[in-house]
């Protein structure tokens, strides 16, 4: 047998105590597996003494993260801290530079730095592996990078963000406002210390960014990345949505186009019956389209310490392995600088109107779609709000730019209560 995988572990939070409890309870199983004990020798975190239901007192300590990095005793350094910079990048900056593979489910770190960092890593003939990083439990980078490899891919979708899954299924449920279940999920623990990471997109949006730049080979480019969160989303459109055979989705879209590399994050709808459209509470989906294998898709727990530390062991099970795969599926210098583009392909859309009490206000509307080149699916009005009427509007395919020119038309005839919704048909 194979001298022992030596890990250091920086970070002893959830995920970081699900590491640790894998390795202490499957030590036999990884070892058949992998040919190799896998053994943990030093770990880090900011609280040496807290309590965390798990012995640790085997394990040599360091108080600073960057020191753990440097020890001679490791070979892996498992980063679970968190954050896009401090510790964590500075920590992942040492490790590489002192010969030890890295492990991270840091999607912020990679999103922002993954360029440099994969640079770094195959300078130094070291890996960066980071499954735990995106879709929790989901084995969706290695199926980009090995399992679907053969392919050319054409189109990435997903919903990549459990809280806010739980907020647009859960208002359906249970017939609740937004700022209702919003401060049930902060209640539950479901939200980030800064919820706007979740229900502005930018965490899913960190994540669409490291799928990008698998599927495309493109380098890391959150910048690209177009970013709305579910906070404007209303228990109205959610009703008004499912009345026509929809869901509300924040859904995730990459796709290259000859405009450049489409990245959105944004609410979308989907089909109710898709598969997409029936993924419940705090689920992940990820859709992968290839030439070659057609449509996959995966779902499963996008969060919480099983299926993340899961996520986790598999990178470690791989390097035990001896499994050296480049941080993006291939050479970080060969990845092309990708041109951003907006969302060019035509789709159907769903309009929200709250139109004013006075004769011809429909007309009105209709008219300013027409002018902009757009035409009237299916149309649905309600009953009277006061002085005013929802009014709901599914759009036969068309383009961004025409649609902003309707919206635009819309704001000068005076027909109004408020602003209209916009929200995007994804085909799935």
């Amino acid at each position: 047998m194979l001298p022992p995988l030596r890990l250091g572990i920086a970070g002893l939070g959830t995920v970081g105590v699900g590491v640790v409890k894998i390795i202490r309870q499957k030590a036999n199983l990884l070892a058949d597996r992998t040919g190799r004990p896998i053994v943990i020798t030093a770990i880090s975190a900011r609280t040496r003494d807290k309590d965390r239901g798990v012995p640790l007192t085997d394990y040599a300590w360091e108080d600073d993260p960057v020191a753990l990095a440097k020890r001679d005793d490791i070979d892996v350094f498992v980063e679970l801290m968190g954050g896009s910079d401090g510790p964590a990048k500075a920590a992942t900056e040492t490790a590489l530079a002192n010969g030890k593979d890295v492990v991270t489910a840091n999607k912020a770190l990679l999103a922002l730095h993954g360029q440099a960092l994969a640079e770094a890593a195959e300078s130094a003939d070291q890996v960066i592996r980071f499954e735990a990083a995106v879709a929790g439990g989901i084995p969706v980078v290695k199926a980009l990078t090995e399992g679907l490899a053969g392919n050319d891919i054409t189109r990435v979708m997903g919903v990549m963000n459990g809280t806010c899954n739980y907020i647009l299924t859960r208002m359906q449920s249970a017939g609740l406002a937004y700022d209702e279940v919003f401060e049930e999920a902060n209640q539950l623990g479901y939200l980030e210390a800064d919820p706007n990471l979740d229900v502005g997109g930018i965490d899913a949006g960190h994540k669409l960014a490291l799928l990008s730049a698998i599927a495309f080979g493109t380098k890391v480019d959150f910048k690209g990345v177009e970013l709305e969160g579910i906070q404007r989303i209303t228990i109205d459109d959610i009703n008004q949505a499912a009345d026509m055979g929809y869901r509300i989705k924040l859904l995730g879209v990459a796709q290259m186009t000859g405009r450049g590399l489409e990245q959105r994050m944004s609410p979308c709808l989907v089909p109710d019956s898709s598969p997409l459209g029936q993924l419940e509470g705090g689920t992940n989906m990820v859709v992968l389209e290839g030439d070659q294998v057609g449509q996959i898709v995966l779902r499963g727990a996008g969060a919480g310490e099983g299926p993340t530390a899961s996520a986790v062991m598999s990178d470690i099970i791989d390097i035990a392995r001896g499994i050296r795969v480049p941080t993006f599926g291939k050479p970080a210098k060969g990845l092309a600088q990708a041109t951003s583009a907006k969302a060019s392909a035509s789709a159907p859309y769903y309009l929200r109107f709250q139109l004013l009490d006075k004769p011809g206000a429909l007309a009105k509307i209709a008219a300013s779609l027409g002018q902009a080149g757009i035409s009237i699916d299916r149309m649905r009005q309600y009953s009277h709000e006061a002085d005013a009427a929802p009014v709901l509007i599914v759009t036969h395919k068309t383009t961004r730019d025409a649609l902003e020119a309707a919206l635009a038309a819309f704001a000068e005839t005076n027909v109004l209560a408020a602003e209209p919704v916009a929200i995007r048909i994804e085909a799935v």
